[in-house]
């Protein structure tokens, strides 16, 4: 990884920012060393978006200035996570004629090829921050992974683009300019979640990663070591916690507690003696609640939230058909029986996903709602070793018809 040694992932969530700082000694270095780590709430933040700049700000200021306690650094730049049902996800082809005599494919071609897919036609007010190839094919050879040094005529490649809105991107822009942040680079943040939690033979096999933050649910689909589908919900655990506020006409503060203290998506598993004194909770409150009606009102969000995701799996004929299931992440994966309901929903293997393949204070990142975090340091290590599969050097395009740059070097660093 060259002379860099430390990387800085800062995922800005619409309920908490997380900052993780680690440590790579060396090239050789399979597992980064965390030695820093900062939280802090997101007070200018809604679904995804800034609505706040400078309360964002803040926030982010402070989860950073925890973090650079933690660690003994000084945080100048970082991977930075983006969220929001402002993202969508498309698939784009770009095909070139092999140019040399010989018919050998360069880098040139590739190069040429990948610009073609992004050469797509977007509304003026949005742009293109990540951009993932899934394969190449050379004439009609498919599935190839690094087409260099092959022969053929025509070279395609198949490549999903992760768009937003050109507004909202240059508002976090701005809250991490300000909190003096440089970014090294935007990741939407269910594919950086899903860098920590899964393994090369989930994706080989098939597996859906789903991020459930606090105004958004991401989720992320692998197949064949390839990505197969992108999709935002646009719903999240806040919208649980707002269902309880007002079931209990209590405040969010005291919704959230109950409903991770509390709560439950299985409200059969419930007795109705089972009762919740909000006065201990917090002395301003009172009343007795019925802890089987708050499952009931968990249960009837997280159903909506279910039905969602089986409809955007029978969009890509995987419905029931994942062999490794859904690996769950986030805050709002946290609720009491989630595992237990994602099963009976959506028919497949369920887990919860943690960050994987740590050292140092692995400890203090030990939690789901880290894994965004976490995955933008595995993400940056693959992205300048070159080992991650249909990586292309997220946030690095412009808008309208930006070039992916380094290509030469990516390449490179592939072969073993």
């Amino acid at each position: 990884m060259g002379k860099q040694n430390i990387i800085v992932g800062l995922d800005v969530g619409t309920s908490k920012v997380r900052v993780v700082v680690a440590s790579i000694k060396r090239k050789e270095d399979i597992k980064p060393r965390i030695i820093g780590v900062g939280e802090s709430d997101s007070m200018g933040m809604r679904k995804g978006t800034v609505v706040d700049i400078d309360e964002m700000t803040k926030s982010i200021k402070r989860a950073v200035e925890q973090a650079e306690r933690s660690s003994g650094v000084s945080i100048e730049k970082a991977y930075v996570s983006i969220g929001g049902s402002h993202i969508r996800a498309r698939k784009s082809k770009g095909t070139v004629a092999v140019s040399r005599a010989d018919e050998e494919v360069s880098e040139d071609d590739i190069k040429r090829a990948i610009d073609n897919a992004s050469a797509i036609s977007l509304d003026r007010n949005r742009e293109v921050m990540n951009v993932m190839y899934r394969e190449f094919t050379i004439d009609d050879q498919q599935g190839i992974q690094d087409p260099r040094g092959m022969n053929g005529v025509k070279l395609e490649v198949d490549t999903i683009l992760v768009e937003g809105l050109s507004p909202h991107i240059k508002n976090l822009r701005k809250c991490l300019s300000n909190a003096g942040i440089e970014i090294e680079s935007l990741v939407l943040d269910v594919l950086a979640a899903s860098q920590s939690v899964i393994t090369r033979r989930q994706k080989e096999l098939g597996v859906l990663v789903l991020d459930l933050g606090g105004g958004t649910a991401g989720m992320v689909v692998y197949e064949e070591r390839k990505l197969l589908h992108i999709h935002i919900l646009p719903v999240g655990s806040s919208h649980i916690t707002n269902d309880i506020a007002i079931g209990l006409k209590s405040s969010i503060d005291v919704a959230e507690k109950v409903k991770l203290e509390y709560g439950s998506c299985l409200p059969d598993e419930m007795k109705k003696k089972d009762t919740i004194d909000l006065s201990e909770i917090d002395e301003k409150e009172e009343g007795v609640v019925s802890r089987k009606e708050i499952a009931q009102i968990i249960e009837a969000r997280m159903e909506e939230i279910f039905s969602m995701i089986n409809d955007e799996l029978k969009k890509i004929d995987r419905q029931k058909l994942l062999p490794s299931g859904v690996i769950l992440v986030g805050g709002g994966s946290k609720i009491p029986g989630i595992i237990d309901m994602a099963k009976e929903k959506l028919n497949l293997p369920a887990q919860i996903g943690y960050p994987q393949e740590l050292e140092g204070l692995s400890d203090k990142v030990d939690d789901p709602a880290y894994a965004t975090a976490v995955g933008l340091i595995f993400w940056a290590m693959d992205l300048e070793d070159g080992k991650e599969e249909g990586k292309l050097f997220p946030g690095k395009m412009s808008s309208r018809n930006g070039t992916v740059n380094k290509i030469k070097d990516w390449f490179r660093s592939m072969i073993p």
